[in-house]
């Protein structure tokens, strides 16, 4: 099956490198610095990240928390009753 970028199956021919022409990497830039280092910028991109999330308001929380709060206890509910239900079925069945 192909569409118009190429098949899964077969690779785009832009795609094939001979293997003689194909570099490896002896490190690259993360052999060149060391734990401490790698681990500093690690946490210096998870807080650049942190401060692209946009986060909820005070209502939306309340909303937010409001609604699964009923979710679970509607959940709770229903398969209490479906258990007390299959519970008196296999009493009705089995006898007790």
């Amino acid at each position: 099956m192909t569409d118009a970028v190429g098949s899964i199956d077969t690779p785009d021919a832009q795609d094939e490198v001979p293997e003689d022409k194909k570099k490896t990497r002896k490190g690259g830039k993360r052999a060149k610095k060391g734990p401490l280092k790698r681990l500093a910028i690690f946490y210096r991109q998870i807080i650049a990240e942190l401060r692209k999330v946009v986060w909820p308001t005070r209502a939306q929380l309340t909303t937010y928390t409001s609604v699964v709060i009923v979710f679970v206890v509607i959940m709770i509910g229903l398969v209490t009753v479906i258990d007390f239900g299959l519970d008196k079925a296999a009493k009705y069945v089995f006898g007790g």
